[in-house]
């Protein structure tokens, strides 16, 4: 229960049981000191103090340091004055106002600074004025009337959701008043409380005055605010920009104004703020004339308080430049709009990369395009089109103000940067709050610098706010049509013109930055903008096949932006950005990387890791890998890796590029970019990779065999493009483990009797709106289109080792894609390949399975995709218009290309089509090499990069003995299948002690007492449907003596020593529980960790069997199914050596084709 929805209903109950108000002070101080304890150092209230001459307060308010020095008893009444305050309480029914005014508050401010004053309904808190006399700083109230309280209290939880936040933040101020005020963060967040009450003021209310800013801010930058949540970000980044106008405001003020009692006026900011499109911002916003019945100006008035007492000399030894938007300006917007903050990602670019990418951009200026003095050239222009706070400009002026005082050093020096600030380094934004911020933090380092901006306000740094990503390509033909169009806010005019000069006008010859990751929920991007991004995608369909792609993120755009405005117009030049680094290797990129590679000459890539999804932020050692945005205040960084490029584009082109690629992982990674600039031979520091049509222009270097990239990919083999796995995106709903339960919802879905309303709250699923599936219509649609067919009821291979039951219709939007093409080929006596385009993340292990189920779309991570070995055009009711493709001219054929049955004929493997064995020995081929652990290992980069790539035996002998592996690994994956001494028959010895069920206390398992729980933690629920694995229980041990003569024997069958068995099984074995008593017994280590497609087996079926999520314990046949799994993959390792032995052979007279 929420704090303040405790307080009303105890004060609710308190009332109505009839007894004196004074029973309500214990509900008030519980209530305050819920709010206390979230404070540093924690504030606690004490009730009836001690009397030190003005009366008995009726609470005091002390810090931790306080109470723990005095350390009081139950009923002790401490001694120390409150460090933080007193506060007089009144009954519900008085006027808090009255007793505010009164003279036992007089002398209690008097004594003790401050008094919150409270009728339990209403709060003011009461500071001494300027000149001493009485104030009311601020107030809250839940109820202008007695009975208004009362109602609210009627419904706690209402009023908690209404008023919760805002009051809990109001007291926090409160408490925090008389606390010394030093710390950057601590002021952010003060700010930020008063932003919150600023932002409910504005989004309670539709003003014409704003609609006039959204309008004009929409016209100049060329965005569209849609909907509620394009509102919402709007009017939050028109408080951010007054905010942190006033605070800028104050900084500058500061400089010039450091005797400790000038008091700082908000009022006058705009004097302060010299550039027009900031000042006017702030007049839009702040004037009472513009925005006054919102009360913004009382708000206002309460941060000059706040502002007031900053000790500022503390404060400003804390707050540099480096460290600003780290310690003050992500603080203040993590606090002030937190999903605001998650959307717009990190402002903060650690300092370190700044420092890197500014350095290793002025070196490339010198060593690679001859200019001698870098940077301080007056002939280089510099521009970040994303600059944000200004991190980026600010080092860059700091590294021309360095190299003027080395090579000049004279009083002129000054003089030269502020031009380099006012001509020649440019920063876009659009942005208003951090375009106010890059401003100040600009002013501040020509002000420190010896080289301020004129008191007229003649000169700006320039910096403009614009939209980054539009009018690039028009040309200087057009520029004087802008100058006649009027806009709608007339100081976005020059803001405009000044910006479409230097985007085509203006010689640039450096753009750097940190481009946004993610659009901006709300805000949509102009045509323009989706137009630019369009060179990247020309063929990735057609000549790549790739038909799943999102290159609609702004920072490929921003690449694109800078390889237009550097290659093709400036035609030399350097870009320089850190950003995501998918388009290093992503096949999806494969058309932006050869742009790159044939619009640059030398590019550099330092690849700064940090991704959840790829690697799970660890290093290839299994250490800590954090995100280079991590820091103490943000921890978490991103999620995404990161990459640093630096590309050179030279006057006189090199024959070739050359690229240029290394790693930096660990915690450390900031410190050693900066440390690698000190190597004497830098480049060699770097690998250098060779991008080519075979392995799409990959900028990464490929770990794999020499001749890796001259082997077919797996999906050359085939005659038919393969197909997506199907995509149910219904929460579960069209499948079950069970396959009762399943026909059961469905006959209720598709029973036309059972009216929507009574249906919804079966449970039964397909209720929720998902992309593209409005559920009721969708039923609708159905029940018009077909009825039940319990035929329709199929296997469903949905993971590794994971069939359930599924209900098949081609009816969208049911199955978002119900993949009837695959339905089609998934006849009894056929089968699929299972592949991936490329790996999601390092440790998926197997890339290639098979199943003769409809498989899933993530039957491998991330999507897979389907291979039928045999094709057939068929008649039945789920063919498509499409299924014409897939004759081939005959009822039944081989699914293989032209270049692979040549291959077959080459080896005397004739007439695929007729004999099935011939049709199945390339794939079962393919099935053998894809579970060879050397093949894997050996063609890391190459597997996990594309479609895997398959070395071809050269002799119809070495094709057969590989098949036969193939068809053994086949025949384990297959659980509908029982495989002879692993699952069926007797068991073959080194299997049969492996995975058996077993209880701690020796006794029989009994299922119906709840034995077959699972409830080790294997798995919990997420975000409705969502499973999420968990630790689980699995306890590692060394194989009993029985275990290890069972292996012993079972190898010396197999023609292994037990070393080498041990080898495959791993060394040790587990005992994997599903509660505190019963477990599967001595499975292999090897076997829990065995991975496919990024799936650890056991773990993943495990964590959907959590009787929380079930619903029920397992059966006797599902528990043993574990045991069968364990006897599987073990079979499957036990046959590792001849798998990676026959790899070998193949490997050594592979055929190229």
């Amino acid at each position: 229960m929420n704090a303040l929805e405790t307080y009303l209903s105890r004060l609710s109950d308190i009332r109505g049981r009839g007894v004196s108000e004074t029973a309500s002070y214990g509900t008030l101080e519980a209530y305050l000191n819920d709010i206390g304890k979230a404070l540093k150092p924690k504030v606690t209230c004490i009730i009836n103090i001690k009397n030190r001459g003005a009366g008995i307060p009726d609470g005091g308010f002390f810090t931790q340091d306080q109470i723990r020095k005095e350390k009081p008893q139950e009923g002790d009444i401490i001694q120390t004055a409150p460090a933080r305050g007193v506060m007089e309480v009144k009954g519900v029914s008085d006027d808090v106002r009255r007793v505010a005014k009164s003279e036992q508050v007089r002398k209690y401010l008097a004594m003790y600074g401050q008094v919150l004053v409270t009728t339990y309904r209403e709060f003011i808190l009461v500071v001494k004025g300027d000149n001493g006399q009485p104030v009311n700083l601020e107030s809250y109230s839940l109820g202008e009337s007695e009975e208004a309280f009362w109602q609210l209290c009627a419904h706690p939880r209402k009023a908690a959701q209404e008023h919760g936040e805002r009051l809990s933040e109001f007291l926090k101020r409160a408490m925090l008043r008389n606390a010394v005020l030093d710390d950057p963060e601590e002021l952010a967040w003060f700010l930020a409380s008063y932003a919150r009450d600023a932002l409910a003021a504005i989004e309670s209310t539709d003003l014409p005055a704003l609609s006039s800013v959204r309008e004009g801010l929409e016209e100049a930058l060329g965005i569209q605010f849609e909907g509620e949540r394009g509102l919402h970000f709007f009017r939050s980044t028109l408080i951010q920009t007054l905010f942190y106008g006033v605070f800028s405001a104050w900084v500058l003020w500061s400089e010039k104004h450091p005797r400790p009692k000038e008091r700082f006026d908000w009022r006058m900011a705009t004097w302060t703020l010299k550039v027009p499109m900031i000042r006017t911002l702030f007049e839009l916003t702040a004037q009472p004339s513009k925005l006054g019945p919102l009360g913004l100006d009382k708000l206002l008035d309460l941060v000059a308080d706040t502002l007031s007492r900053v000790d500022r000399p503390s404060f400003f030894e804390k707050f540099n430049q480096e460290q600003a938007v780290q310690y003050f300006y992500e603080p203040f917007l993590e606090a002030f709009d937190p999903v605001l903050r998650k959307e717009l990602g990190v402002w903060y670019t650690p300092h370190e990369v700044v420092q890197y990418m500014v350095a290793r951009v002025d070196t490339a200026l010198k060593e690679e395009l001859g200019i001698e003095d870098g940077l301080a050239d007056k002939r280089v222009r510099v521009l970040d089109p994303c600059c944000g706070t200004g991190a980026f400009l600010v080092e860059v002026l700091k590294h021309i103000r360095e190299a003027l005082k080395t090579k000049d050093g004279d009083a002129l020096s000054a003089n030269d940067l502020r031009e380099a600030a006012l001509y020649r380094v440019f920063g876009f934004e659009i942005l208003p709050a951090p375009f106010v911020i890059s401003h100040m933090q600009l002013g501040l380092l020509l002000q420190r610098s010896g080289a301020p901006l004129s008191e007229d306000g003649s000169e700006r740094a320039a910096v403009y706010l614009t939209n980054a990503l539009s009018h690039w390509t028009e040309g200087e033909q057009l520029e004087e049509k802008y100058k006649k169009i009027d806009f709608r806010i007339p100081e976005m005019k020059p803001e405009f013109l000044s910006a479409y000069t230097i985007k085509n006008i203006t010689p640039i010859w450096v753009i750097l930055g940190n481009p946004p990751y993610n659009a901006f929920s709300g805000v949509a991007p102009t045509t323009t903008e989706r137009k630019d991004i369009e060179d990247y995608k020309l063929g990735l369909q057609g000549e790549w096949g790739i038909k799943k792609f999102n290159l609609d993120d702004p920072y490929i755009r921003f690449f694109r932006v800078a390889e237009h405005r550097i290659a093709e117009k400036s035609r030399k030049g350097i870009v320089c950005y850190i950003s995501n680094f998918s388009y290093l290797g992503d096949p999806s990129f494969v058309v932006m990387r050869k742009h790159l590679l044939a619009n640059f000459d030398r590019l550099w890539f330092d690849c700064l890791n940090g991704d959840s999804r790829e690697t799970g932020k660890l290093t290839p050692e299994g250490k800590p890998d954090p995100s280079v945005f991590s820091t103490e205040q943000n921890k978490e960084g991103i999620r995404v890796g990161t990459a640093i490029g630096l590309m050179v584009r030279k006057e006189k082109r090199d024959e070739a590029p050359t690229v240029r690629f290394r790693h930096f992982w660990g915690a450390s990674k900031r410190a050693d970019l900066l440390e690698s600039l000190k190597a004497k031979r830098f480049n060699a520091t770097y690998d250098t990779p060779a991008p080519e049509a075979s392995n799409r222009f990959s900028f990464k270097p490929m770990s794999a065999s020499s001749d890796y990239l001259k082997w077919p990919r797996v999906v050359d083999l085939c005659a038919i493009t393969p197909i997506s796995g199907l995509q149910e995106m219904r929460g579960g709903a069209m499948m079950d483990i069970d396959k009762s339960t399943l026909e059961r919802r469905m006959k209720a879905y598709f029973d036309p009797k059972l009216e929507w309303e009574t249906y919804k709250p079966l449970g039964y699923g397909l209720t929720e709106k998902a992309g593209g599936f409005v559920p009721k219509p969708a039923r609708e649609k159905l029940l018009k289109a077909e009825k039940f067919d319990p035929t329709r009821i199929e296997k469903y291979a949905l993971r590794p080792f994971e069939t359930l039951w599924c209900y098949y219709t081609t009816v969208t939007p049911i199955w978002n894609r119900p993949r009837p093409e695959i339905k089609e080929q998934a006849w009894e006596g056929n089968r699929f390949i299972i592949t991936r385009m490329l790996a999601e993340r390092p440790h998926e292990n197997i890339c290639i399975t098979i199943t003769r189920h409809l498989p899933d779309y993530h039957l491998l991570r991330p999507n897979a995709i389907a291979i039928p070995i045999h094709v057939r055009h068929g008649g039945s009711d789920n063919s498509s218009s499409a299924q014409g493709k897939l004759a081939l001219g005959g009822q039944l054929q081989a699914n293989l290309s032209e270049s692979a049955r040549r291959y077959l004929t080459e080896l005397g493997l004739k007439n695929p089509d007729t004999d099935p064995n011939v049709a199945e020995a390339l794939w079962m081929h393919v099935l053998a090499i894809g579970f060879s652990s050397e093949y894997l290992e050996e063609n890391r980069d190459g597997v996990q990069q594309d479609f895997p790539r398959i070395p071809l035996p050269n002799a119809k002998k070495r094709l057969l003995a590989s098949a036969a592996l193939g068809l053994q690994v086949a025949a384990l994956l297959d659980t509908e299948s029982p495989v002879p001494g692993v699952t069926a028959g007797t068991i073959r010895p080194e299997l049969k002690l492996l995975g058996g069920t077993a209880k701690t206390d020796g006794k029989p398992v009994q299922p119906n007492s709840g034995d077959l729980k699972i409830t080790a933690g294997w798995g919990h629920s997420s975000q409705g449907s969502v499973v999420m694995p968990g630790k689980g229980k699995a306890v590692e041990r060394d194989y009993t003596p029985e275990e290890r003569k069972a292996i012993k024997d079972g190898a010396k069958a197999l023609k292994l020593t037990e070393e080498e068995a041990l080898r495959c099984l791993g060394e040790r074995a587990l005992d994997v529980y599903l509660n505190g008593e019963v477990y599967w017994s001595g499975v292999p280590q090897r076997v829990y960790d065995y991975t496919i497609g990024g799936y650890q087996v056991i773990k993943k079926w495990l964590s959907y069997r959590e009787e929380s999520i079930l619903g029920r314990a397992l059966t006797p046949d599902e528990a043993r199914y574990i045991t069968e799994v364990v006897r599987r993959l073990a079979a499957l390792l036990l046959l590792e050596p001849g798998l990676n032995g026959n790899y070998r052979e193949v490997n050594e007279k592979a055929l190229a084709r």
